[in-house]
């Protein structure tokens, strides 16, 4: 089994020359997320690296999300979609049961 990473995310806005937090967290999982960023580069998914980090984080996000409230009604059509797709972009990076 992977060890266990802890992430901590923090948002700040600028706007006006100035810099404010807006957020703040903790996330945590057995992924490697720059890892994850550097595969979704190579497979040339996007044409920048900043959507790259992007796409990695919501998906990671939404990911963690559906997997503690499983049984939230907002979710029941969306889960078995968001699973499909998932598995489709597992497909574009080449994962034959090895990305995570």
């Amino acid at each position: 089994m992977a060890d266990k990473k802890s992430y901590y995310v923090n948002m700040i806005e600028a706007k006006d020359g100035k810099m404010a937090e807006v957020l703040d967290f903790n996330f945590g999982g057995h992924h490697d997320i720059a890892e994850m960023v550097e595969r979704t580069r190579q497979a040339g998914i996007f044409a920048k690296d900043k959507h790259a980090k992007e796409f990695v984080l919501a998906m990671r996000f939404m990911h963690h999300v559906l997997k503690k409230n499983p049984d939230l009604e907002l979710f029941s059509e969306f889960g078995p979609q968001f699973e499909a797709f998932k598995q489709k972009v597992k497909g574009l990076m080449g994962c034959k049961g090895g990305c995570k």
